[in-house]
């Protein structure tokens, strides 16, 4: 009988163990169990970052390369194909030497034929208003009266050339006589006029 008793009593023992360990591992469980909830229910403040879409590149051909010619001597090239770093400190009517750079998107090359983006231009030390008449385009009035005495001038709008280089604003106004009449120019007016007058003093005395 006591032979008997002690497997029973060692029995007895290791569910003793096995209870307190289950119920240490549910104790110890719940406690970790807790934060973990939290931490999936509360993820914490979430970060949001916006996605902006990359600027289209702009493919319009700018206005000044309907002047510009391609792979064409960067000397030579007109003025609104350039950009140069003048000065108002040189002595006017004497040569001049300017650093220039060709503007984006034009192309030219040097005397070599190798592509060329800085170089220099030579040209006289004067401003543009004071170029010769055949450097610049003015704008004609059909308005102005030719046959007035003194003769009228009229406000023009002038603009120098492409391939000539200057100083200061390349578009001017200036003051120009009146060449126009009726629709004639006035040089062609003024000889209309000198054929009437000699034809009538051509005419018999009867006639006039």
């Amino acid at each position: 009988m006591a032979a008997a008793a002690g497997p029973l009593l060692q029995l007895c023992r290791l569910c003793r163990v096995l209870l307190f360990l289950s119920q240490f591992y549910i104790l110890s469980g719940g406690e970790h169990s807790q934060p973990l909830a939290q931490s999936i229910k509360d993820p914490g403040p979430t970060r949001t970052f916006t996605v902006v879409p990359r600027a289209a590149e702009s493919t319009e051909i700018p206005p000044y390369m309907m002047k510009c010619p391609s792979n064409g001597l960067c000397s030579r090239l007109p003025a609104d194909c350039i950009d140069c770093a003048t000065n108002f400190s040189c002595v006017y009517g004497k040569p001049v030497t300017f650093d220039c750079t060709v503007k984006p998107s034009v192309t030219c090359v040097d005397q070599d034929f190798k592509s060329q983006k800085n170089f220099i231009i030579n040209m006289t030390c004067r401003f543009c208003w004071q170029l010769p008449e055949t450097d610049y385009e003015c704008s004609n009035s059909t308005s102005c009266m030719t046959v007035s005495c003194p003769r009228q001038r009229y406000t023009a709008n002038c603009t120098v050339r492409d391939h000539i280089h200057c100083l200061g604003n390349r578009t001017f106004p200036k003051m120009l006589y009146c060449n126009w009449t009726g629709g004639y120019k006035w040089s062609t007016a003024l000889a209309l006029s000198v054929q009437v007058q000699i034809g009538a003093h051509k005419l018999p005395t009867g006639l006039h």
